[in-house]
């Protein structure tokens, strides 16, 4: 057996997996995790009587997992139970203002029509249809590529793709490109939201974020137990392949001798040697020194300003009364440019904010199960850094719950556990309470995530903060892309070693 050791730090879906495919090729591999169970920010937290999951909520990009699992020898579908769904999410704007979303795109055609118009549905059309051309675009060059420059991406596109990258508009931001398929406010409120999803404004990010709205609409689905368990499901793989998994345990340094790295020294005082250590943290932590000052000299810092939004998240136990809930439901601001002026100008919680609920019970058919039910409830705030005070998350709280009435929905709270950007900064130290890294607002700004290799050598990095991005899906393709990098680095220095990823990962 070669004498190379991984270190993973970091229980994170992004370390899981790189643990995982990191132990099926054939490396001994110690993850250290300092949190008691896995899933890094798909986290589970107390309300009352129930448990409410507290992270992620929407599950896309199936293929990534399905691709993983493949790769290490499983079936996905037998390790995690998985329902399509019918309804993407259901979106008010007031009372008696309703528009669903379905997995069926000609259905979800015909309520944009009865909603907004027979023209709003024909925009809904050519949407789509660019929404599409810029995933296809960027999904073999990008998702699944290392790291590129604009260059690079030009190149690994090839003839046939360069079609597809004049689509996706990255000079254009995302609300002035949805202006030019809907005219109806509430449309481009709707489809302007998924830049939220990587922690972002609409009225700053780039037009090829079109390609979240793909991703949503080719499939959504709920994961049996949670997404928490879907990190225990990689957890439980990556054991079965040999990876030791120690929780409860903090790294308080990186180790470095001769200009690279060495191992990892845990709170307790045990050192942990390595050939190469994988940080499954938010880059921030390591440029802030959190593990140490060589680890800082390895990454770029996120100047605060460029920080991601953050959010004040309601895990409550309650009665909903008056709305007809689905899994995933939208009520959305007044005013979005307002809302976002507050959140990114004036470093503040919104005064009127878009709130998403997920009554995390239900089905497509919205039957409510046994009550109290289980609610997750988000609004987006900065990433400031300092604790909001008792009275503004009451107010914000306040604001959230007029926001519900006005669509008619009323949540009567047997419990409730609020986390604040300040607790998010706890729980993901030197973040500021920032859920995605760095903000992608400008058309560079995918391009100065960090990539897989550091300027450090044996180090690594893996999870949301690092290309390709945010969300469950991407950071666990950054896993993929940290072990195959560590192994090609391996096999390049070590002549007696030519490890190899079963199944391989994709470069197109």
């Amino acid at each position: 057996m070669p004498d190379e050791r991984v270190v993973v730090i970091g229980a994170g879906i992004g370390g899981l997996v790189a643990a995982l495919r990191l132990a099926a090729a054939g490396l001994p591999v110690t993850l250290a995790e300092k949190a008691e169970t896995p899933g890094g920010k798909m986290r589970r937290v107390p309300a009352g009587p129930l448990t409410v999951e507290a992270g992620p909520t929407v599950f896309t990009m199936r293929w990534v997992f399905d691709e993983i699992f493949s790769e290490c020898g499983a079936d996905f579908s037998r390790r995690v139970a998985l329902r399509p769904a019918d309804i993407l999410a259901r979106h008010a704007w007031g009372a008696g203002e309703r528009l669903d979303l379905f997995a069926d795109p000609d259905r979800s055609a015909r309520a944009i029509a009865d909603f907004a118009g027979p023209r709003e549905a024909e925009g809904f059309r050519r949407f789509r249809e660019q929404a599409g051309a810029i995933y296809r675009a960027l999904e073999g060059p990008f998702i699944r590529g290392e790291r590129p420059s604009p260059l690079d991406l030009v190149r690994r596109a090839g003839p046939r793709g360069l079609g597809g990258l004049m689509r996706i508009q990255p000079f254009t931001t995302l609300w002035a490109a949805l202006g030019e398929h809907f005219r109806d406010p509430r449309l481009r409120q709707l489809f302007g939201r998924y830049a939220t999803y990587c922690g972002s404004s609409p009225f700053s990010a780039p037009a090829t974020l079109m390609l979240v709205a793909h991703v949503e609409m080719a499939g959504v689905w709920t994961v049996a137990g949670g997404l928490s368990r879907l990190a225990g499901a990689v957890a439980e793989l990556a054991a079965e392949h040999g990876a030791e998994l120690r929780y409860g345990t903090a790294v308080e340094r990186i180790l470095v001798e001769g200009g690279r790295v060495t191992g990892v020294l845990l709170a307790t005082g045990e050192r942990l040697p390595a050939t190469a250590v994988v940080a499954n943290c938010d880059a921030a932590a390591l440029a802030e020194g959190l593990f140490g000052p060589e680890g800082a000299r390895a990454v770029d810092p996120v100047p605060e300003r460029e920080r991601s939004l953050s959010a004040v998240t309601f895990a409550v136990a309650g009665r909903p009364e008056g709305f007809p809930l689905v899994r995933h439901n939208v009520f959305f601001s007044g005013d979005y440019a307002a809302e976002f002026a507050d959140l990114t100008d004036r470093a503040r919680p919104p005064r009127d904010p878009t709130v998403y609920v997920c009554a995390q019970d239900r089905g497509d058919d919205g039957a409510p199960p046994e009550v109290p039910e289980a609610l997750l409830c988000l609004v987006n705030a900065p990433a400031r850094g300092a604790a909001l005070s008792p009275q503004e998350i009451a107010r914000c709280h306040d604001t959230m719950s007029r926001r519900l009435s006005a669509c008619g929905l009323t949540i009567d709270e047997t419990a409730r556990t609020t986390t604040t950007p300040a607790d998010f900064e706890k729980l993901f130290p030197a973040t500021g309470g920032a859920l995605y890294g760095r903000a992608s607002h400008g058309w560079m700004a995918s391009f100065l995530r960090p990539g897989a290799r550091t300027k450090l050598p044996g180090l690594y990095l893996a999870g949301g903060s690092v290309h390709p991005g945010p969300g469950v899906p991407m950071a666990a393709q950054s896993g993929r892309l940290v072990a195959a990098s560590l192994l090609q680095d391996l096999a390049s220095t070590s002549p007696s070693r030519r490890a190899a990823m079963p199944g391989g990962t994709s470069m197109r």
